[in-house]
């Protein structure tokens, strides 16, 4: 059948005037606007009515630009007016919702059909143990409503990825985007090591936010010496360093996998030397050692790789050498602001560096506390979203769950959250709802060894395993810090969680 061109070409021209007056028109109220309210809220609002519209008729670019904005957000906050500041904090978390939504909409006018994953079952029982358990602790709605969202928002990234079923181009452009991200933060992190205080003093987001009583931005002290731990435009030092990890992970699988374009391996290594210093340099130890996991998680186990094994063992060598050599005494290590590199590994080690985490109320005393009066207090349900651990309770102030029990508000007594994502899930939703989020995220790791062993696409494979690797990696991230809420990591875990589904789907795999 021949197309009719002239009747795609009226349907085109019809829909560009439908557009041009629909702009024209949002202009003009847009200027009206400015006689009511301050030009900035009236920016903001144009620009918001526009992505709508273009969320709703391209979601996929909505989301890819979503993916590249994320790691500028911290430092981009700093610059945003106090009038426009609480749309701007969540704005991306509100993309999130829009995108739910523009897949609701496809699913409802048939254009999308519903899409079964390996997740949804576990997805929903931990939704349904949320629920119960704000409902068995009788939390304030708006309390449980805060927690529920911080523990789903980004997960639900997964299921619209897997409905949107974005190309695998769009997933390669993606990759390549983001690593183009880190070599430039890399650059960045070089940069603030050589020039330090002034380059820090101008990315680093110091002023907190709040609205009401809701804190919206807790602001960063930077209590470390200027230039000497490097974070770009991610706010926080930990914060650059497993966003780096998780991509370099990424690379890696690739690289292993060989799947890089001849013309571009050059590249792609000299991307991760360029890299791996500057992933040091962040001084975040979370980082080192999930990326370390994940690097031999795939080395050793999959690739079974002996020059890793060797390279592993010559290093275990050379550091009890150093031991020996320079005395280090590394149960007597701790913390300070001009610590070395060495000094900052070894101090992970420290019995007096755990032995201050407990008595200043930091993450070994809530690993004590959590497991000693938090869970047994209530072992099943937990005491509701939104109560014990997380971002949500940092924000809302709530010690409510910590007043009962005799304990102080979160770490250092003031801060609310426990450095622990784990078991701050633990504790709001007992072990039933932790057993099911278990479920939900290693079921998403066996699918992805499971694509990465039996596609017959090399490309697939290297995602696959590559996510899989970072998964592990953001495990061990979670367990040391509130990761699997942060805006710089977790949307990349279940963006990238969900391309492996859809392209396991296509190969009938999944």
């Amino acid at each position: 059948m021949i197309p009719n061109f002239r009747s795609l070409y009226r349907a085109s021209e019809e829909q560009s005037r439908i557009a041009f007056a629909g702009f024209t028109a949002l202009l003009a109220f847009g200027f009206l606007g400015t006689v009511f309210f301050s030009p900035t809220l009236v920016i903001a609002a144009v620009l918001v009515i526009l992505g709508i519209a273009f969320t709703f008729a391209k979601p996929t670019w909505t989301l890819f630009a979503f993916a590249a904005y994320l790691p500028f957000e911290p430092f981009l906050l700093k610059w945003i007016a106090d009038d426009v500041y609480v749309f701007a904090r969540y704005g991306s978390e509100l993309v999130v919702y829009l995108l739910l939504g523009v897949v609701l909409w496809r699913v409802l006018t048939g254009s999308i059909t519903v899409k079964r994953t390996p997740l949804d079952i576990a997805f929903c029982v931990v939704v349904f143990l949320a629920v119960v358990s704000a409902i068995v602790n009788t939390v304030t709605p708006w309390f449980a409503l805060l927690g529920l969202r911080q523990i789903f928002r980004f997960v639900l990234l997964f299921f619209i990825v897997v409905h949107l079923a974005p190309s695998k181009r769009w997933m390669r452009n993606l990759l390549v985007t983001m690593l183009a991200i880190v070599t430039f933060q890399a650059g960045l992190g070089y940069a603030q090591r050589i020039i330090g205080e002034p380059l820090d003093m101008f990315l680093i987001p110091s002023a907190q936010r709040t609205l009401g009583d809701l804190q919206l931005t807790a602001g960063t002290n930077q209590f470390w010496d200027y230039g000497q731990r490097v974070f770009g435009t991610l706010g926080r030092y930990d914060q650059l360093g497993t966003f780096m990890a998780f991509f370099l992970v990424l690379l890696v699988a690739f690289l292993y996998e060989r799947v890089v374009p001849k013309q571009y391996e050059t590249w792609a290594f000299g991307a991760l030397a360029f890299a791996i210093p500057v992933l040091g340099m962040a001084y975040s130890r979370s980082a080192w050692f999930g990326f370390a996991l994940a690097f031999f998680f795939i080395a050793l186990v999959i690739k079974r790789d002996k020059r890793v094994l060797a390279a592993l063992v010559v290093s275990v060598m050379l550091v009890f050498g150093y031991l020996s050599v320079t005395g280090l005494v590394v149960n007597k290590l701790i913390d300070s602001a001009d610590q070395s590199f060495t000094d900052r590994f070894f101090e992970a080690f420290s019995y007096t560096r755990w032995q201050g985490e407990y008595y200043g109320l930091g993450r070994v005393y809530w690993l004590v506390q959590t497991v000693g009066a938090v869970v047994p207090s209530s072992p099943l349900f937990g005491h509701g979203p939104g109560t014990y651990g997380g971002g949500a309770v940092a924000a809302l102030g709530n010690t409510e769950v910590y007043d009962a029990l005799g304990l102080p508000f979160g770490v250092y007594g003031t801060e609310g959250y426990i450095d622990n994502n784990i078991f701050s899930m633990w504790g709001e939703l007992g072990t039933l709802g932790l057993g099911a989020y278990a479920v939900m995220y290693i079921s998403l790791f066996l699918v992805c060894i499971r694509v990465y062993r039996e596609s017959s696409d090399p490309e697939v494979r290297a995602f696959a395993l590559g996510v899989a690797g970072a998964m592990l990696a953001v495990l061990i991230n979670a367990f040391l810090a509130t990761f699997l809420e942060a805006r710089t990591l977790a949307p990349y875990l279940w963006i990238m969680g969900g391309s492996v589904v859809v392209l396991g789907k296509r190969e009938g795999i999944v």
